[in-house]
């Protein structure tokens, strides 16, 4: 007798981006994490978990995360860098169980998370250039390094994990169309087109983001991967009463 295929576990994504966590919002998260603990099997944090980058902040949201009993996976955002605190903030943030992904993965069920905070540089034909001073060939390089780390956590997920749905975390977009509603001006600030091409060459099925609080809830790439601005002020625009978006895969 032939055995019946065994069903497939959909796993349920639940992220956020740009939480800006204060000082004094001690308990004023709690409620959040239980409510997406009990309908999200991982949490994504798309970066700016702190406000302006402070140890002080990192201990607040570490004690509000004591009240997440499932998996979360972050990247850091522009914000978290401002008081050249990174190394604490992610001791701290490590020590409450986050896994903060910069050029690595986590796998999670049957799927595998990568993760890298990206930067700007802008999109498509406008896409900025290695030209010039230096100080510019430096804001696109950084750029690139971040494109690269992504494609190598990736392709090293491929490599050991090949059967695995993959997903990716970027504080940054990859894409233009899920910040169109910002200023035009700052395009070259919010992201860049280098971030999509690890997407549609690794076969990466979707991608969420945030930094730009103005913009578009769904795009896609070139080739069609889904991508998610999850910005906490563009979820709370379209309804969602609990600023965190579901996605089962």
């Amino acid at each position: 007798m032939a055995k019946e295929k065994s069903e497939t576990r959909k796993t349920r994504i639940a992220a956020v981006g740009d939480i800006h966590i204060h000082e004094h919002d001690s308990g004023k998260w709690s409620d959040f994490f239980r409510e997406v603990s009990e309908k999200a099997d991982v949490l994504l944090l798309c970066g700016d978990l702190t406000d302006t980058g402070k140890e002080a902040e990192a201990e607040v949201l570490a004690n509000e995360l004591k009240s997440c009993s499932i998996p979360v996976l972050a990247v850091l955002g522009n914000h978290d860098y401002d008081h050249d605190q990174v190394k604490k903030l992610k001791k701290i943030l490590t020590n409450a169980n986050m896994r903060i992904l910069d050029g690595d993965f986590e796998v999670i069920n049957d799927v595998g998370f990568a993760g890298v905070k990206g930067y700007g540089g802008g999109f498509d034909k406008y896409m900025l250039g290695m030209f010039g001073e230096q100080l510019n060939k430096d804001f696109v390089q950084e750029t690139v390094n971040e494109a690269l780390k992504l494609d190598a956590a990736l392709a090293h997920l491929d490599s050991e994990h090949a059967e695995l749905k993959k997903v990716v975390l970027l504080h940054y977009a990859p894409i233009q169309a899920t910040v169109e509603g910002e200023p035009e001006a700052i395009y070259p600030f919010l992201g860049s087109s280098r971030l999509e091409e690890p997407l549609n060459r690794r076969n990466v099925v979707a991608a969420f983001h945030g930094h730009a609080h103005i913009g578009v809830l769904e795009g896609a790439t070139s080739t069609g991967v889904r991508v998610f601005n999850v910005s906490k002020n563009i979820l709370l625009k379209e309804g969602y009463a609990t600023p965190f978006y579901l996605l089962e895969i």
